[in-house]
């Protein structure tokens, strides 16, 4: 399971398409380039359990040096290139990495987050830079076959940060052979139907832990990844029919964008190649999910994870119309919920979410949070509260540290969230708890209104009035307001730090 052995059996098939330039890499390139750049790697001194940085966009080179680096047995952070020079910086002193590489588009950004790091090697991957190095000349002169010391390397990515500074998520390096099987090989061949006859579309930033995770995965199992350089949701069903793709990952923010195209837009398209359409990183209303089953079939796949990797549940279509709203069973690692006190939870009860019996990770020189992410029976949690049902089916309730108390009443955005989205004049909305004299917290709902939409006093009482009714009073938002743009990640992970740091600033 890896394109070292596709490059022998299959090696002028593509390994990557970018889908709007067009470019490709075969499979023999992808293996000769990223040969040379793991030769590159160590004649630069880096060595097993090393760290290197890329700040790249989502391009060719992403494969080639992920590669590299997966064949070196190197820890690989991949950078945010929408992140601030300030937070591009404290990643790079705190993944101590020894080399940044990025593409050429990324290198005013990343010259700038280098102030404070003179000692730090830097290359551009096409074309020198000020203090930058060109890696493509550089390569040249390697040899496209195996370094002789290859061993397995892994990614070691830093959380979005949507609830504080970005944290490092540090597993633990593979100990067995370059081609190894992964949970995500088990869990796309297992669960999604993937092989080598794969056309996967990735419609996501690539320095993110899924999207490259995903990727890199189909590659190991010899299919081909369709990478859009950003999502467009009437582009993305144009690539579907053109590159007949078989598999694809989505977030919700997406399926919404894509369900508000025009009924005739959505027919244009011929979508039947599709064999799975998988779905995470965020909560998807109940009604969404119903709409995109009803659009393209019984083909949803959810689950639910992190970039810590320390579990996973799963569910099909058919399990998920069995039991709306959950995200699945575990298929990495076990479930339990406990109380504030560790005491694990009976059926039913709410509580926080733990996974026993996971792969190891810990945050990188922060050992207070992982251990706070840890239990005294070494369960893992994410930091997510819900509940698991009689059948072993996880139901999310929110992230604990979004709750809101409000009059001693405990409230969980997601579910107001959920409800409000559904509303036709809202394209987006956020929850949270701002502080209020008489309830200790109250509810305010941020919504970004769907285009050509009037926002209004009229329309915050109605939208109050459309949550009342299904929510009832406790629930419903004390107070709306209206933003052009609500902060989220290229992923679609709304960043609620950025909006809490706003109504908690004085005014």
């Amino acid at each position: 399971m890896h394109p070292a052995e596709h490059a022998v059996r299959w090696p002028d098939k593509a390994a990557v398409v970018m889908a709007e330039s067009g470019d490709r890499l075969s499979y023999r390139q992808l293996d000769e380039r990223s040969n040379a750049s793991a030769w590159q790697l160590r004649s630069l001194g880096l060595k097993h359990g090393d760290v290197v940085a890329t700040l790249f966009a989502n391009a060719p080179e992403v494969f080639v040096f992920g590669w590299a680096a997966q064949r070196t047995g190197l820890y690989q952070t991949a950078i945010s290139n929408k992140l601030s020079a300030r937070d591009i910086a404290y990643i790079l002193g705190d993944s101590g990495a020894k080399l940044l590489v990025v593409s050429p588009t990324c290198r005013d950004l990343a010259r700038e987050a280098l102030a404070g790091h003179p000692e730090l090697a830097a290359f551009v991957w096409d074309g020198g830079y000020d203090r930058f190095g060109d890696w493509s000349a550089a390569v040249a002169g390697h040899p496209v076959t195996p370094i002789a010391d290859e061993s397995a390397g892994t990614d070691l990515l830093y959380s979005s940060g949507t609830t504080g500074r970005p944290k490092g998520v540090m597993p633990e390096l593979p100990d067995g052979p370059i081609a190894h099987e992964t949970p995500l090989t088990r869990m796309g061949a297992g669960l999604y139907g993937m092989d080598a006859g794969t056309v996967y579309l990735s419609t996501s930033p690539l320095y993110h832990a899924a999207p490259l995770r995903w990727a890199m995965t189909v590659q190991r199992l010899g299919g081909t990844a369709i990478v859009m350089e950003r999502f467009e949701p009437e582009a993305t069903l144009a690539l579907i029919e053109r590159h007949c793709v078989t598999h694809a990952t989505f977030v919700p923010t997406h399926f919404v964008r894509m369900l508000k195209l025009p009924e005739e837009v959505r027919a244009r398209y011929d979508l039947s190649s599709l064999r799975a359409v998988v779905h995470a990183a965020a909560p998807c209303p109940v009604p969404v999910k119903r709409a995109m089953i009803d659009w393209v079939g019984p083909i949803l796949h959810e689950y639910y994870s992190g970039t810590e990797s320390c579990g996973i549940t799963a569910l099909s279509s058919e399990e998920w119309l069995r039991k709306p709203g959950s995200v699945g069973r575990a298929v990495l690692g076990t479930l339990h919920i406990t109380d504030d006190d560790g005491n694990e939870l009976p059926v039913g009860a709410t509580g926080d979410v733990y996974f026993g019996d996971g792969p190891a990770f810990r945050y990188l020189n922060d050992p207070a949070k992982t251990a706070a992410a840890h239990d005294h029976r070494g369960w893992a949690t994410l930091g997510d509260v819900g509940h698991v049902d009689e059948d072993g089916y996880l139901f999310l309730s929110d992230r604990k540290s979004f709750m809101i108390i409000s009059g001693g009443v405990n409230i969980y955005p997601q579910e107001i969230e959920n409800l409000l989205v559904t509303h036709p004049a809202v394209a987006d909305v956020a929850v949270i708890g701002v502080p209020c004299e008489e309830m200790g917290e109250m509810v305010l709902a941020v919504v970004q209104p769907a285009p050509g939409v009037v926002a209004d006093d009229a329309l915050a009482a109605e939208l109050r009035a459309f949550a009342r009714v299904a929510l009832g009073g406790v629930k419903t938002p004390r107070r709306v307001d209206f933003v052009a743009e609500l902060p989220r990640e290229p992923t679609g992970k709304l960043v609620k730090r950025t909006l809490r740091e706003r109504y908690l600033r004085p005014q």
